[in-house]
């Protein structure tokens, strides 16, 4: 049956639940305006969860001269560092030398600038090793003497999508997942957007008139650009990257940075505790954006680079799991697609009511991007409000302090040590993981429980119902997959029967709900 249509009234509408999207909703609502976001899938189920999980400059970038998007990247690692230390944590870097390939002292002095291109207050200098004398040697193949180590930042990226989410609810704004926009137009100097939600046979619709609209579609925005008509036809490149997770690799807790012969950057990072994660890969992209997947091509290409520099070797066989995501690019004529600007592109068209459509980005410069996409409306609003993404923490981000500090970053392993102690009758690897991943506000999932039994049924290895109550009521969750995939990562650790049970409990859940 079909649901009457409902209207709404905003100050902005953001189309696209991506870290984009979501931090353009942080920013706005924090500022006073009325927001309404929709998605047309799950919060960050497409590229914002499929990225290398890194929240860092991009060394590889110094090489194409992009020096203010490099600097632009490690002031917002900085940043986030501050204002989500539970989620964000310091990752150190190993970078193997290999003769034939990029000279040393061309490594080192890309390092050198890439330590002074911005202020560096949290993380450690680079410097030279060798493999002889240094614990990450162990595991790499023995033609491989020395190197390089740096420091950037890790991120669960499906987490940080989800927070900016609930951080804007809470300071207002009215956020729409699994629902479409299949009409925009300009009616009387406002939008008019037509948000469709399909669920079995019903039809949901709702009708948002607003004063400006930031198209934030990710791979979709191209689309979206034409559906709003307004005027604008940029030239996109749909740019695929592709990860691959397998058990782990190598001991110890370093990642590495990779070089192929062909002058692509791989990545092998410690995932989970269990596996390495290996990527990404760079493939101009035509097929269906909801279709995206590994091709066998790319996990050879993955596997065979990884045993080029890992004693343990690998093939298609080890694969545990793997996602692909794609990127929308301007396209700047470049005809490597691993050269093409990951710089964001921000289009404003005015022509009557006023639209943002954002191509590209990266999602270490997603806050930066959001204050930008603001500085173009703020005069549409007539709000003058100060830029406050970067003085205000996250969810869950006040470990020791209540404001953005270098106190808060250095006190999450005594944080963490801390909720392990306080819920001793819980697993130790699932308090540590929901302390990484909730930051504060494991205090409010555990709330009164005092042994394992307050915590319900473990539907899933250390997954209990009192977690995923609360990842539905209070993180958007309305499916086993938004909840094994990208509120958690147990997935990795599901069964077949495991996610039966969570599906059943989520349906019924919601059934009790719409019947109350």
């Amino acid at each position: 049956m079909n649901n009457p249509e409902s209207i709404v009234e905003c100050d902005l509408l953001v189309i696209g639940g991506g870290i984009n999207g979501t931090g353009v909703a942080r920013d706005a609502a924090g500022r006073g305006l009325s927001v309404i976001l929709c998605e047309k899938d799950d919060f960050a189920s497409h590229t914002s969860s499929a990225s290398s999980k890194l929240i860092h400059g991009g060394l590889r970038y110094l090489e194409f001269y992009e020096f203010g998007l490099v600097r632009k990247a490690l002031l917002e690692r900085e940043a986030l560092l501050k204002i989500a230390p539970h989620l964000i944590t310091p990752l150190n870097f190993v970078m193997p030398h290999r003769k034939g390939l990029r000279p040393r002292w061309l490594l080192r002095l890309a390092l050198l600038v890439y330590d002074h291109l911005a202020p560096r207050e949290l993380l450690q200098a680079a410097r030279s090793i060798h493999f002889s004398t240094d614990k990450s040697g162990q595991g790499l193949q023995k033609y491989l003497k020395h190197g390089f180590r740096y420091t950037d930042a890790w991120v669960d990226d499906a987490r940080l999508v989800v927070l900016n989410a609930v951080d804007a609810k809470e300071r207002g704004a009215r956020l729409f997942s699994r629902i479409e926009c299949t009409a925009l137009n300009q009616v009387d100097g406002r939008w008019e957007a037509k948000l469709e939600s399909r669920c079995n046979s019903e039809t949901q619709v709702i009708k948002v008139v607003a004063r400006a609209v930031v198209n934030a579609g990710g791979a979709w925005a191209g689309q979206i650009q034409n559906l709003a008509e307004s005027g604008l036809t940029t030239k996109l490149r749909l740019v695929k990257g592709s990860h691959l997770i397998v058990k782990k690799l190598y001991s110890g807790t370093d990642a590495y940075l990779f070089q192929h012969p062909d002058g692509r950057i791989v990545f092998a990072l410690p995932f989970q505790d269990q596996f390495t994660l290996i990527g990404t890969t760079d493939l101009e992209y035509e097929g269906d954006l909801n279709q995206i997947a590994i091709t066998d091509a790319e996990i050879n290409y993955l596997c065979e680079l990884s045993n080029q520099y890992f004693e343990t070797q690998i093939s298609a066989r080890d694969v545990v799991s793997s996602y692909a995501g794609v990127r929308p690019l301007v396209d700047d004529g470049n005809d490597d697609a691993k050269a093409i600007t990951r710089d964001y592109h921000l289009h404003l068209v005015d022509h009557g009511a006023p639209i943002v459509h954002v191509f590209g980005g990266k999602i270490t410069t997603y806050r930066r991007l959001a204050e930008d996409v603001f500085h173009l409306l703020s005069a549409h609003f007539h709000n003058s409000r100060p830029d406050w993404t970067s003085k205000e923490l996250l969810p869950g981000g006040d470990l020791s302090t209540t404001f953005p500090s270098r106190d808060n970053v250095l006190h999450r392993d005594a944080f963490v040590a801390d909720c392990v102690l306080r819920y001793n009758f819980v697993n130790r690897a699932t308090i540590q993981r929901m302390a990484q991943a909730y930051g504060s506000r494991i205090h409010v999932i555990l709330e009164g429980c005092l042994d394992e039994e307050a915590l319900g049924p473990e539907l899933v290895p250390n997954l209990f119902t009192r977690e995923i109550d609360y990842l539905v009521k209070n993180e958007f969750a309305t499916t086993a997959d938004d909840i094994l995939w990208r509120r958690t990562k147990l997935g990795l650790f599901c069964s077949e029967a495991d996610h039966a049970r969570l599906k059943d409990y989520v349906k019924s859940y919601f059934a009790s709900t719409k019947s109350a």
